[in-house]
C-alpha cells in the first residue's frame, strides 16, 4: 500500500489509535476524512487539524453507516482507502442485568458496523485498500472483556478471508493487530502501563512501508507466531489461573 496521497476514510479517527493515524496520514500527505459519535470531540480535531473532514456518524446504526456512504459516495467518490478502526471494550459479566444490551452495542460497533462498511465501500470504483483494526486478544481472550475478544477473533478471521476474496480484484487488505496501548479504551487510565500509541504508529508504517499486511507490535507480535500449546499458557497467563 501506498502511504501518500491517498483519500482515506478512518473510523474512530478522533481518538486513541484512530488519531494516532489520523496524525501520521496528514503527515504523509494523505486527505483523511474522519468519523465518530463525539461531536465535540471531531470539532476539536477539525479545528487542530483544518485538513481533516469530521463526520459525526452512529456506527451501531446501519441506517448511519449507510448515511455515511452516501455522504462520501456523493463528495468523495475518489475515497481510495477505508480504515475500520472504530471499536468499544466493555468490561462485564455475563451475569449483568444489562449484559445482552452492552452485548449487543459492542457486536454492533466492533463487527457489524466494519462488515456494512466494507460492502458499502467496495461499491467505489477507487477503492484499492482496506484496513481493519483487530487485536492480540483476538488470539488469546480475556475473559473480563470477552465479548471483546470475541469480536476481534471474529474480524481477525474474517480479515484473512477478506484478503483473499479481494486478492483478484487488486484490493489491498492489511489487518491491524495492536498490543494493549496506552489509550481509554475500556475506561480512563486502565492502560497506563502500555506502550504509547505514537510508539505502535511508528511501528505500523515501517511495517506497511515493507509490504507487510498483518501490522504486529511486542504483545501482538507474539501471539500471532504462538502455536496452541503457547497460546493456552497466554490464555492461563493473563486470566490468572493456576
Amino acid at each position: 500500500m501506498k502511504l501518500k496521497n491517498n483519500k482515506i476514510l478512518i473510523t474512530g479517527g478522533a481518538s486513541g489509535i484512530g488519531l494516532g493515524f489520523t496524525e501520521r496520514f496528514i503527515k504523509e500527505n494523505n486527505t483523511v476524512i474522519i468519523c465518530g459519535r463525539r461531536e465535540k470531540l471531531l470539532k476539536e480535531i477539525e479545528m487542530k487539524y483544518p485538513s481533516v473532514t469530521a463526520i459525526r456518524c452512529d456506527l451501531s446504526k446501519a441506517g448511519e453507516r449507510e448515511d455515511l456512504f452516501k455522504w462520501i459516495s456523493e463528495n468523495h467518490s475518489d475515497l481510495n482507502v477505508l480504515l475500520n478502526n472504530a471499536g468499544i471494550q466493555q468490561r462485564m459479566s455475563v451475569s449483568d442485568s444489562d449484559f445482552i444490551t452492552r452485548a449487543e452495542e459492542e457486536i454492533a460497533i466492533n463487527v457489524e458496523a466494519p462488515l456494512h462498511l466494507v460492502s458499502l465501500f467496495l461499491k467505489l470504483r477507487s477503492r484499492q485498500a482496506i484496513m481493519n483494526v483487530t487485536s492480540g486478544l483476538a488470539f488469546a481472550p480475556m475473559a473480563r472483556v470477552a465479548v471483546y475478544c470475541a469480536t476481534k477473533a471474529f474480524l481477525h478471521s474474517y480479515t484473512l478471508s477478506l484478503r483473499h476474496i479481494l486478492k483478484a480484484e487488486n484490493i489491498e487488505v492489511i489487518e491491524i493487530i495492536p498490543p494493549a496501548l496506552n489509550t481509554d479504551l475500556g475506561g480512563k487510565g486502565l492502560h497506563g502501563y502500555a506502550p504509547s500509541v505514537a510508539e505502535f504508529i511508528d511501528a505500523a508504517f515501517k511495517q506497511i512501508e515493507m509490504g507487510k499486511n498483518e501490522i504486529t507490535y511486542g504483545f501482538s507480535e507474539s501471539m500471532i507466531n504462538y502455536g496452541p500449546e503457547d497460546l493456552r499458557k497466554a490464555f492461563e497467563r493473563m486470566n490468572n489461573i493456576q
